[in-house]
């Protein structure tokens, strides 16, 4: 009885094997005996391999192997090695009934009796071709990666532990950073930090950023191999597994020195247009100022010359301030010259100019604009010959020098201007004689890189709105138009020398400036036409011009010349002004010629550029003018006999 339950229990528990592994379809398990013979078929086995259970039972389970495999005796060795360890287990190659192969996971168990003799074998087969398609598909990809981020040369790329340690390196890490592999894997990325940066920490605050955020970006300088900085744009990257842990970081390094450079030569090129806009619209305003002072003058001095030849001379009082007041418009002059030769709006007249008189002459104006914490001091031989020279833009010059150099000494100091004369070949100018008239500071000096440039359009180590890089430039234009040459001479930390070479002079007799006493030269009687839009020059020049004996008529603008000159056949000479509104002088001496083509003309003005293809013949005038410089410009004209 109770045998007869055991063996119900026995089937019982067969039964329910049998149903289970019949239920399984993903696996193929089936038996074999000990040879190897198929002696049960799951349905599992008969969707992986392709087999119904009539046509595969009592054949030798050696089909399912490809023909080498057969021939290497891999069916014998599988067997084989399950009956002495119990168990096979390995991945290959199988074949299907309809010839295809499939990638399969292998497991192939000895059944043994109570006595311990195998009987038997129970095979589980798994198709793994999808896991192997895609474990293939993994590494192709990766070794297409792999070849992609070592073919790659215009970017660093490379791996970091979580703790920063470098475990990768590619081709344009070496190329960009100039270490071998074997150099740098291993070490911390920290080593490509500047000092400064390390000491703050970036390095460490890089990865922080990027484990919380995922992502780290910047740009800032970094060092190579041989010490040597780069302007670096850099991207970390987190890398995480499935639970979020970091497991390291992802480097990107990129050398963007080349473009940092070109977009700073940008800048500093949009800071010199601004730079020199601003100056531009500042030479327009100096200009315009100049020209109205020069009107105003006109009038102080024209009035006060005109006194002064009716004022008694027994009055020492009168005649004493009088004198001061004729002083002070001259200076007045001297001033309008410098705006206007700052603004560019006035000749370069070269002429013989007595360097040491020239800057005795202008000591007070460069005192008062260097201020008290800087002393002059000059160094003159006892015999200096004059040199060719703009008299204006020559103090002008000085001016610049000397501002320049007051300004590389901020805690004040010393400026020494010196002239001699010296050997041409020392600098490589052209045989002749030269005088070299130096302006020396004790500052602060410039290296070498900055001397190159010092003379350079716009450039300036004074910083943004403090220079306009047009001093030098302007110095370095008026000498080289006079036949002569700047040259700068500066070691950092030991101070400047500027010089100017300027050619000597040829014998000849500079003109002197008009005196107090200078009388007017004695001219014929004309009938003058005089056109000015301003009433009070227009009433001293009228005044002057009686005084010399001629016959004035007055006009205050072009159009009113012009009625005037129809009506009035005997007038022979037109003095006008040129910045004039409507109608210009230039642009009335145009009509004058086509109605008189003989008419002597006087243009006076205190601007240089007048139309150069104005296509009528004129004299200049430069205002303000004192009396006997009116006389001269009529004198030079044709006389009236001359054009009938």
């Amino acid at each position: 009885m109770q045998q007869t339950e055991r063996l119900e229990v026995s089937l019982s528990e067969d039964g329910r094997y049998r149903v289970l592994v019949e239920a399984i379809t993903d696996y193929a398990i089936y038996m074999l005996d000990a040879q190897g013979i198929v002696t049960s078929w799951n349905p599992g086995a008969r969707r992986v391999k392709g087999y119904d259970e009539h046509e595969i039972l009592g054949e030798h389970f050696s089909r399912f192997y490809r023909d080498e495999d057969r021939a290497a005796g891999l069916p014998q060795l599988a067997l084989a090695t399950a009956a002495r360890e119990g168990k096979f287990e390995s991945e290959g190659w199988r074949v299907r009934k309809d010839g295809s192969t499939f990638w399969a996971f292998v497991v192939i168990d000895a059944i043994r009796n109570s006595r311990g003799e195998i009987v038997g074998f129970a095979k589980i087969t798994r198709d793994l071709s999808e896991r192997r398609a895609a474990e293939k598909s993994l590494r192709q990809s990766e070794e297409q990666f792999r070849i992609l981020v070592q073919g790659v040369t215009d970017y660093a790329i490379y791996l970091l532990q979580p703790d920063g340690i470098i475990s990768s390196w590619n081709p344009g890490a070496q190329r960009i950073k100039g270490y071998l592999p074997h150099e740098i894997i291993g070490r911390h990325f920290s080593q490509f930090y500047t000092v400064e940066d390390q000491r703050d920490g970036l390095p460490q605050k890089a990865l922080d950023i990027a484990a919380q955020s995922g992502r780290f970006e910047k740009e800032g300088w970094r060092v190579r191999k041989d010490g040597s900085k780069f302007w670096a744009n850099v991207v970390i990257d987190a890398i995480r597994n499935s639970d979020g842990t970091v497991l390291g970081f992802a480097k990107i390094t990129r050398d963007i020195t080349e473009r940092k450079k070109s977009e700073e030569e940008l800048e500093r090129a949009r800071e010199a247009l601004l730079q020199a806009q601003k100056m531009e619209a500042v030479g327009q305003l100096t200009g315009g100022i100049a020209h109205d002072f020069n009107n105003l003058l006109m009038a102080i001095l024209g009035s006060l010359e005109l006194l002064q030849r009716r004022m008694p001379d027994d009055d020492p009082v009168l005649v004493r301030f009088l004198e001061n007041a004729m002083q002070g418009a001259r200076r007045g002059a001297s001033l309008t010259h410098r705006m206007l030769a700052f603004a560019r709006k006035q000749d370069l007249k070269p002429v013989a100019v007595d360097p040491v008189a020239l800057i005795r002459g202008m000591t007070e104006l460069l005192q008062s604009s260097l201020g008290p914490s800087v002393q002059i001091e000059t160094r003159f031989p006892l015999d200096l010959p004059s040199v060719n020279a703009d008299p204006n833009q020559m103090e002008l010059a000085i001016l610049n020098l000397a501002v320049n150099a007051r300004d590389a000494m901020p805690d004040g100091g010393t400026i020494i201007i010196a002239a001699k004369e010296q050997n041409a070949e020392i600098v490589g100018l052209p045989d002749g004689r030269y005088v070299c008239l130096s302006v020396t500071d004790s500052g602060h000096g410039m290296d070498e890189n900055t001397l190159i440039h010092a003379a350079e359009p716009f450039f300036t180590t004074k910083g943004i709105g403090k220079g306009t890089g047009l001093g030098l430039p302007m110095v370095h234009g008026m000498i080289q138009q006079s036949g002569g040459k700047l040259v700068l001479r500066s070691r950092k930390g030991e101070g400047t020398t500027a010089e100017m070479w300027l050619p000597v002079a040829q014998p000849a007799a500079a003109a002197d400036e008009a005196t107090l006493d200078d009388r007017p030269a004695v001219t014929a009687s004309r009938v003058i036409l005089a056109v000015d839009d301003d009433g009070l020059v227009s009433l001293n020049t009228v005044a002057m011009l009686e005084e010399l004996g001629h016959k004035v008529f007055e006009a205050s603008s072009g159009k009113q010349a012009l009625e005037i000159l129809r009506h009035e056949a005997a007038i022979d000479l037109v003095i006008t002004d040129q910045a004039m509104p409507e109608m210009t002088g230039i642009e009335l001496a145009q009509a004058i010629r086509r109605e008189r083509p003989d008419m002597p003309i006087i243009i006076a003005t205190g601007y240089a550029e007048l139309p150069a293809n104005a296509e009528v013949d004129f004299s200049k005038l430069s205002k303000p003018f004192w009396q006997r410089e009116l006389a001269e410009a009529i004198a030079g004209v044709a006389s009236p006999q001359h054009r009938h």
